[in-house]
């Protein structure tokens, strides 16, 4: 009954977007003697996913999501050191590189999908804005990422979506990952002119798109 007490508390604290609360709460696990993937499991990831079927139904806002996603990264920051020490691994379902385009600052639809698809179960890696091609490049070698995801908000700056797709070919890279793409000048129509492999126009559907272009690598 006390983990069961816990759990829900996690969730709700997840829920609520209290990254303190959280932190307190994981902490608290550990010294019940919690095991950390059972905390992130059965605790924190439930809270998400109530947050994140909010979102898409409109419900919540992003605001909400935001501060939910810090919720749940400052617990698994948390939990983490435990994992390693028991050398337990969370189940990935796959890794993701991401960050907006170069010559472009906007940020707040590509942090959007990386805290949905971090609620989801992905290893992401956020490189956040005004990204050249040369860093995408790089990180996803260094990873050896599954799915490549590039946000461009303008129409001057959207151009690069496919820079970073010729760049990825020259480095022999085209082939190992999947790419995604998104923002507003971005369509289905831009994302085949380019040769990506999928589209997302909201942080539910890139989830959503992800998960089937891991399934189908």
């Amino acid at each position: 009954m006390a983990n069961e007490r816990l759990h829900q508390e996690m969730a709700q604290a997840v829920i609520d977007g209290l990254p303190d609360r959280a932190r307190n709460l994981a902490e608290e696990a550990l010294t019940a003697g919690i095991e950390p993937l059972e905390a992130i499991d059965r605790g924190f990831k439930p809270g998400m996913d109530v947050v994140g079927d909010g979102f898409a139904n409109g419900e919540l806002f992003i605001p909400d999501l935001m501060m939910s996603g810090e919720a749940m990264k400052v617990a698994i920051a948390a939990l983490e050191p435990e994992l390693i020490k028991r050398k337990q691994e969370r189940q990935v379902m796959g890794k993701v590189v991401i960050g907006t385009v170069q010559g472009d600052i906007h940020e707040i639809g590509k942090t959007l999908v990386a805290t949905m698809l971090t609620a989801n179960g992905f290893e992401v890696y956020d490189l956040g804005v005004d990204v050249p091609s040369e860093q995408f490049i790089a990180k996803v070698r260094e990873v050896d990422a599954d799915v490549l995801g590039l946000s461009a908000l303008l129409t001057t700056t959207i151009f690069h979506q496919e820079a970073v797709i010729q760049s990825l070919k020259e480095a022999g890279l085209r082939d190992q990952v999947k790419v995604i793409i998104g923002g507003v000048p971005a369509d289905l129509e831009w994302a085949r002119e380019i040769g990506a492999d999928g589209y997302a126009d909201t942080a539910t559907e890139a989830v959503e798109v992800v998960k089937q272009l891991v399934a189908a690598s």
